[in-house]
């Protein structure tokens, strides 16, 4: 079974003061949010982990789907308050990202928040270049 990883970018939505960053982040708050919800699901096999940072600070907040072998996707613009509705859409979109070979994600199946933030769907590394890759290791 492959494991799936929601990552969490934690540093979005951050406020600073003097070059130090103050009280939780949106992007912790995101993250709460995820984890609490996801305890009552269960469904699928998904480890949610944070992330310091995703580089689409102006994107904020972020979140990737990722899996071995599958694409990778990239979403921006998440509020981290999310409605019960917005949070279990997410959660059903990974499911589906899950159940998909590839873990393609067609955009009318998508919720609205990852409808419209979508940044990147990055594809998965081909097997013959990480055997390549390994060999000159």
């Amino acid at each position: 079974m492959t494991a799936h990883t929601i990552f969490v970018c934690t540093t979005c939505a951050s406020k600073w003061e003097n070059g130090t960053r103050v009280g939780e982040s949106g992007g912790e708050k995101l993250l709460k949010r995820l984890q609490d919800d996801y305890q009552n699901l269960q469904e699928q096999e998904i480890k949610i982990q944070p992330v310091e940072c995703m580089s689409a600070c102006n994107r904020a907040c972020v979140i990737c789907f990722a899996a071995q072998d599958k694409y990778t996707y990239l979403f921006g613009d998440i509020s981290p308050d999310l409605s019960s509705k917005e949070l279990a859409g997410v959660f059903e979109c990974a499911d589906k990202y899950c159940n998909h070979p590839q873990g393609l994600l067609p955009w009318a199946e998508r919720p609205d928040p990852l409808k419209k933030g979508v940044l990147a769907r990055i594809p998965a590394i081909p097997v013959e270049a990480r055997s390549s890759a390994s060999a000159l290791l």
